[in-house]
C-alpha cells in the first residue's frame, strides 16, 4: 500500500509558496501539530529552506514522509538525475520518500519521463515514485509503462470540482489520488453548505471539506501559516460524515470551479 494511505501520511503539509522565515515558522508548527508528511517541489524553490528546518527538528528522519517533484524543464535525460541529486542535497537527505513528475511534458508523451523516474528509483534516489497532474488516460499509460507501483497521482481535488473520472481511473489502475488545492484556495468558504454541515459536527467548514476528501479515498495536502489552522487541518480523523452529508457535498462538484489550468500553468493538460 502507498505510504500516503497510512493514517499519518495521508495528511501532508504543503509548502508552496512558502520560503524563508515564513516557511520555517509554518513547518515547525506543522510538525508540532503532528504532520509527518511534507510536500515540496523543485518548482517551489524552497527545498533548501525545508532541509534547514528539518535538520533542526527533534524528529527522526524515519518518521517523515518527504515528497518532492521534478520540474518539467528537467525531463531531458542529461538533466533528470542531476536535478534530483540537487534536490536531495538541498533537502539534506540521501533519498526522498516519494519522487513525483510534477506535470506532464509539453509534448504530452509521458513515457520518456516515466522511464527516467523509474531509473531514479532504481538508483536509490527515492523509495517510491508517482506522478502529478495526470489525466485518466495518462494514468493508464503510466500503469502500463512503469513496473514499480506508483504511489500517487497528485491532482487538484476539492468539492467544487468533479474529479469522478480520475477516481475511476485510480480504481482501475491502482494509482491512488492525493489532493492539492484542497479547499480550492478559499473558494469553498463562499458556499454556506460546508459551514452548515460543520455546525452539526462541531467542526469548521475547512474540516468538513478535508474530511469529505479523505472519505472519497483521497489523501490530503493542506497549507496554512496560522498555527491554529494548521492544527485544525490535521485534526480530521476523529469524525465521519454521514452518507447524506457526503451526497450533499458530492452535488457541489457540479460547480466546476477549477483553480489550476493552462492559463496559469503551461504544462496543464486537457483535463478530464
Amino acid at each position: 500500500m502507498s505510504v500516503y494511505f497510512t493514517r499519518t501520511f495521508q495528511r501532508a503539509f504543503g509548502t508552496w509558496p512558502l520560503r524563508g522565515a515564513e516557511l520555517a515558522t509554518a513547518l515547525t508548527a506543522a510538525v508540532a501539530a503532528g504532520y509527518r508528511a511534507i510536500d515540496t517541489a523543485q518548482m517551489y524553490g524552497n527545498e533548501a529552506d525545508i532541509g534547514a528546518v528539518l535538520a533542526d527538528l527533534p524528529v527522526p528522519r524515519a518518521e517523515l514522509c518527504l515528497t518532492t517533484k521534478v520540474h518539467p524543464d528537467n525531463y531531458a535525460p542529461d538533466r533528470f538525475r542531476r536535478s534530483v541529486e540537487a534536490s536531495l542535497a538541498a533537502l539534506r537527505v540521501d533519498r526522498v520518500d516519494v519522487l513525483l513528475l510534477h506535470w506532464p511534458p509539453l509534448d504530452r508523451d509521458v513515457v520518456p519521463p516515466l522511464r527516467l523516474l523509474e531509473q531514479a528509483r532504481a538508483a536509490g534516489l527515492a523509495r517510491d515514485i508517482g506522478v502529478s497532474n495526470y489525466t485518466a488516460a495518462m494514468m493508464r499509460t503510466a500503469r502500463a509503462t512503469v513496473a514499480a507501483p506508483l504511489a500517487i497521482n497528485q491532482v487538484e481535488f476539492h468539492p467544487l470540482l468533479d474529479q469522478s473520472a480520475l477516481l475511476r481511473a485510480a480504481n482501475e489502475t491502482g494509482i491512488p489520488l492525493s489532493s492539492y488545492c484542497s479547499v480550492a484556495r478559499g473558494e469553498v468558504f463562499r458556499h454556506a453548505i460546508f459551514a452548515e454541515i460543520g455546525a452539526a459536527y462541531g467542526r469548521s467548514a475547512a474540516q468538513v471539506v478535508l474530511r469529505w476528501i479523505l472519505q472519497k479515498g483521497v489523501a490530503i495536502t493542506t497549507m496554512s501559516t496560522k498555527p491554529a489552522n494548521i492544527a485544525a487541518n490535521f485534526a480530521v480523523m476523529d469524525f465521519t460524515l454521514s452518507s447524506i452529508d457526503m451526497a450533499r457535498i458530492d452535488a457541489m462538484t457540479a460547480t466546476g470551479r477549477r483553480i489550476v489550468g493552462r492559463a496559469t500553468v503551461p504544462w496543464a493538460p486537457d483535463w478530464d
